[in-house]
């Protein structure tokens, strides 16, 4: 399904305490599958609750650089989705932004359990 010039990069956040996904995972997580070499996202998918929010926020994704785009999914986050966790969006976004720019250096990526 995906190329051999393909990573997948974990990026986690905590979850407001009223959000189901805190109930149900303990923590808000969304997974991205990028291109090694530009940092464009394949795709993504995440801890939602509901299926539907998760393709909503695939769609925000898609198409878009973890090196370049931040800003723009910065904006179209705040600007699109009025959920719980807006901000666990964000800043499970900004960890793979770490994670990946780790990765590229050559560094080796600390995985949590």
């Amino acid at each position: 399904m995906f190329g051999p010039n393909t990573i997948c990069i974990v990026g986690d956040a905590k979850s407001p305490q009223n959000d189901a996904v805190t109930h149900q995972y303990g923590r808000f997580s969304i997974c991205f599958v990028v291109d090694k070499d530009s940092g464009n996202i394949i795709t993504c998918s995440s801890t939602f609750a509901i299926s539907l929010t998760n393709d909503f926020i695939t769609t925000i994704f898609s198409n878009k650089s973890l090196t370049t785009d931040g800003e723009i999914i910065r904006v179209e986050v705040e600007n699109r989705y009025f959920g719980a966790s807006q901000k666990a969006i964000i800043v499970a976004f900004k960890d793979a932004q770490k994670k990946y720019n780790s990765i590229k250096k050559g560094i080796h990526v600390q995985v949590t359990e």
